[in-house]
């Protein structure tokens, strides 16, 4: 290993969620929130307070490094050794260019031994110098923007802390990071500023050497110039890319150091989705794979966001576990192994149940809360919104630890590595090398079969709990119906798009059905509560009865809804 380069030049129900095995286990580790995404890069970002003593980065903003994170915004060009950076004073805007800085900056880059971080775009390193001295976790590119997250450097030298991988725990897993790459940078560093001296952007200089360390002892060097958004805005981007250009700069190839670094033993990307005349077009094979590997995108996504308390994250997470689970079985006859499929939905099912509870607990306290709300002041007797609140904040909080729990153990680690290996390397049928066009229409057909045989069963309940359960039923059928309509859509055309249109409407009034289901039971509850302890349960007993017609509306909505569908020769409609 070359000393030149180590050494641096110089420096469910309400009761399932109250009962839940897991609510009593404690999160240990709490982190910040992360992005969420959404940024808008022409609007300028006001850096925070300084404290006292803690250093600032240089788009001047404070490094206490807690969990620390923002959107940053830059474009970054490839030159040649001897090319003379340009004055940046022809850029619009700006004003004065302030003196060169130099830093000597040491970054060790960690990942999985398969370089399962950089495949999607992530990088973690540990550096040293500069002004951003730390722990930095930088989260996948979106056109010129991406989240980095830093933590202070502390002692630990090899050791990610644990807090920084948690915006990307759903791709770590449970594997262990080691040092994949060291990269050395003598920058030179210019503020470009307005006409009141604010900081608009960043122009690095940068010579870099780099070293490979998971596989030989591969080096490499370059020259790269670098603009990075302060307050600019991203017509200062592209005014100095015009610059660069007339001095010879060319825009980076690689996505980031890192990636020119590891050069072909970087992983593929996973692949990009398929346009809607390629569904068209495509083979059965190719527009499952495309689906299942879309909403695996949507899970990993989504679980950094439930990681970081982002609201309704939740929410999407369990939509796209339950789009998943609903694909394996509208399209399990075409995959090779039933078994592993079958298998790979109840592992799904069990995910989906673990994030249930804290869902369904925040739906039914909005929705009692209202409730509650529009009563008349004199027909309220007691504290009754401050009980249901209280109950059901708490069974929030129960709940989220438990999902949390859930999203820490091997079970759903294991899970997501099936999932990668599913859309990796699916094994088909023969069936499905046919065009979807040809294949689909039966698999729909067969999902609206079962949606018929389960709306029979609704009208065949009396009444009571036996047709609470069918239409409950009827309610995941409609929706296993609505999800395979619409993932088969880019496909099969306007008669997929208006099935699914009319479906959803059944599954949406049967959702409604379903909350006064939960909530009477809530109502139920805290009203025999408040009877045992001498309180006066009127009111609660109001609001069931409220509850009850409730549901009785939303039974005579469904029958209307059901009559909107069309289902009488859909395979047909759908093959001509």
């Amino acid at each position: 290993m070359s000393s030149r380069l180590l050494t641096p030049t110089s420096s469910t129900s309400v009761s399932t969620v109250m009962t839940h095995p897991s609510v009593r286990r404690v999160l240990v580790t709490r982190m910040t929130a992360v992005g969420a995404g959404t940024h808008h890069p022409t609007r300028a970002m006001k850096p925070p307070t300084r404290a006292q003593g803690a250093p600032l980065s240089r788009s001047g903003r404070q490094c206490v490094m807690v969990n620390e994170s923002w959107p940053e915004t830059e474009r970054t060009f490839d030159v040649d050794p001897a090319t003379v950076l340009p004055t940046m004073l022809d850029v619009d805007g700006v004003a004065r260019v302030g003196q060169a800085v130099e830093h000597e900056l040491e970054a060790v880059y960690f990942d999985t031994v398969d370089l399962d971080l950089a495949r999607r775009g992530v990088t973690v390193r540990r550096r040293t110098g500069g002004s951003d001295a730390g722990w930095h976790l930088k989260l996948p590119r979106v056109g010129d923007t991406r989240v980095e997250v830093r933590r202070p450097l502390g002692r630990a030298t090899r050791t990610v802390p644990r807090p920084l991988l948690e915006p990307v725990r759903a791709l770590v897993r449970d594997r262990p990071l080691v040092p994949v790459a060291r990269i050395l940078t003598r920058r030179q560093e210019r503020a470009l500023l307005d006409a009141d001296d604010a900081v608009l952007a960043h122009v690095c200089d940068d010579h870099v050497r780099t070293e490979q360390l998971h596989v030989g002892d591969q080096r490499d060097e370059w020259r790269e110039w670098e603009v990075e958004l302060v307050a600019g805005d991203d017509t200062l981007l592209d005014l100095a890319e015009e610059l660069f250009r007339e001095a010879g700069a060319r825009r980076a190839q690689a996505s980031s150091k890192l990636a020119r670094t590891l050069g072909d033993h970087l992983p593929p990307a996973p692949s990009p989705p398929l346009r809607k005349k390629e569904l068209r077009r495509s083979t059965a094979a190719a527009a499952v794979t495309h689906r299942l590997g879309r909403q695996v995108d949507r899970l990993l996504a989504q679980d950094r966001r439930v990681r970081a308390g982002e609201d309704g994250s939740v929410h999407k997470m369990r939509i796209a576990v339950r789009r998943l689970r609903s694909a394996l079985k509208t399209y399990g006859p075409l995959f090779e192994d039933a078994a592993a499929t079958d298998s790979l939905a109840e592992e799904l099912r069990w995910l989906g149940r673990a994030l249930g509870p804290a869902r369904d607990a925040q739906v039914l306290r909005e929705r009692l809360t209202e409730l509650v709300a529009a009563e008349p002041d004199h027909l309220v007797l007691g504290p009754v919104a401050a009980s249901i609140d209280d109950d059901l904040r708490a069974a929030e909080r129960a709940a989220r630890e438990a999902t949390l729990a859930a999203l820490g153990d091997r079970r759903y680690f294991r899970l997501l590595d099936d999932l990668d290996e599913l859309v990796g390397a699916p094994a088909f049928t023969a069936e499905a090398g046919k065009p979807a066009r040809k294949v689909f229409p039966r698999l729909l057909h067969r999902d609206a079969k079962r949606l018929r045989r389960s709306v029979k069963e609704v009208r065949r309940a009396a009444g009571g709990e036996k047709r609470d359960v069918a239409l409950h039923d009827a309610r995941k059928k409609a929706k296993r119906l609505r999800y395979a309509a619409e993932s088969m859509a880019p496909v099969l055309g306007r008669r997929a798009d208006e099935l699914a249109a009319s479906v959803k409407a059944i599954q949406q009034v049967l959702g409604r059905f379903q909350d006064t289901v939960m909530s009477r039971r809530v109502l139920r509850d805290h009203g025999a509560r408040a009877h045992a302890d001498g309180h006066n349960g009127f009111t609660y007993g109001r609001l069931h009865m409220l509850e009850e017609a409730s549901a009785e509306a939303a039974v005579r909505e469904f029958d209307d809804a059901w009559a909107r569908v069309s289902l009488k020769g859909l395979r047909r409609r759908l093959e001509a």
